[in-house]
């Protein structure tokens, strides 16, 4: 949270370890089957559960099985296919014209490098790192709720915006566990570190917390 102290070197070090190591199964919970279903699916996860997201999906791509074919929807075909993940009408604008810039400007080979992703509407940085780490395997610290809430409860940001969260974590972590990190984080606040009531006693990096006594 704002207004923590901000971890020593050492501490964030040993705090990134055992997060990871307590949530060796960590990964993107968004089914895809490419870059390109991945990117579509985190647009939609904004505010939205990852579990009603994949409800969605599988309908989704197999009507729009391709950026062209997304590129081309019917709005309001789209808009009823994706309504249940909330915000539906700003979504769709978000996707179709995510879906046309990738089939305008990289037809045939799906952007890899996060500049070229964040030509594309609707694309920010949070939606560009989960593709690069998930599916190119580049180091990539994704700010989720999750993420947003546990580094400032852990001290190792003292800032509520993403992108300055982004450069903190980075600063504080080695570059080769950026992704992994990211992932574990997610899981120890859905697992453990809740919002309302973080179950302590079950925290395996309690001692070095400095939220511990919230």
């Amino acid at each position: 949270m704002p207004g923590s102290k901000p971890a020593e070197k050492s501490d964030a070090a040993a705090i990134v370890r055992k997060i990871i190591a307590a949530h060796p199964d960590a990964r993107c919970m968004l089914d895809h089957k490419s870059p390109f279903q991945l990117l579509i699916a985190t647009i939609l996860a904004a505010q939205c559960t990852d579990e009603r997201v994949n409800m969605v999906t599988p309908v989704l791509f197999k009507r729009y099985p391709t950026p062209e074919a997304l590129a081309r929807a019917d709005t309001a075909e789209l808009e009823g296919i994706i309504k249940s993940t909330g915000f539906f009408r700003a979504k769709a604008k978000s996707i179709k014209g995510a879906a046309e810039g990738l089939a305008t400007r990289f037809p045939g080979k799906f952007p890899e490098t996060m500049e070229e992703l964040l030509t594309l509407p609707g694309v920010g940085r949070k939606t560009a790192n989960v593709v690069l780490g998930t599916c190119f395997g580049q180091p990539a610290i994704v700010v989720d709720t999750h993420v947003r809430r546990l580094a400032g409860r852990l001290g190792l940001t003292e800032s509520s915006d993403p992108e300055t969260i982004e450069r903190d974590l980075q600063a504080e972590i080695r570059e080769k566990d950026w992704t992994a990190f990211s992932n574990a984080l997610t899981f120890h606040g859905r697992r453990i570190c809740a919002a309302r009531k973080p179950r302590h006693d079950e925290c395996p990096v309690r001692d070095l917390c400095p939220s511990r006594d919230i």
